[in-house]
């Protein structure tokens, strides 16, 4: 699996989200972005476990995605944010980027990969981004290719 276009491709299937009216579009990066234009979202940390079927047939990646809104209003940016971390409903992340899995039998992110899940969230609190403050979370995603 090549990490550029598996975290581009992330971050395609992350624009698929639909904000409530008046608040913009979602931006998204594959890579940590120097600014963001709150809401963003960007594939950043990942770790890869090599080997985990033998002759290389299948790495494990785990890619940890950030999600950042304004916190001009601290109430309303948690709102959104929430929205954006919900289980299901037009502005969940999870179901947007679950939905490039592809149909059953199909490579996940248009053939990067096997599989994908949206595993978790963690970090819901504030984050420092090249020195400006936003109320954020952290989507932790499992990725599952050829080595």
């Amino acid at each position: 699996m090549e990490a550029s276009a598996i975290r581009n491709a992330i971050a395609d299937a992350a624009r698929a989200v639909v904000l409530p009216e008046g608040i913009g579009k979602l931006t998204c990066t594959g890579y940590v972005p120097d600014a963001v234009v709150a809401p963003h979202f960007f594939a950043g940390e990942y770790t890869v476990d090599y080997d985990k079927a033998m002759r290389r047939s299948l790495d494990e990646v785990e890619l940890t995605c950030r999600v950042l809104v304004s916190r001009a209003d601290d109430k309303a940016g948690q709102r959104i944010l929430d929205g954006l971390l919900a289980g299901s409903g037009p502005a969940s992340l999870k179901a947007a980027i679950e939905a490039a899995r592809g149909a059953p039998g199909e490579n996940a992110l248009g053939g990067l990969a096997h599989d994908l899940h949206v595993m978790r969230m963690q970090g819901y609190r504030w984050y420092e981004h090249n020195g400006t403050d936003y109320v954020g979370a952290e989507l932790i995603i499992k990725i599952i290719g050829e080595g």
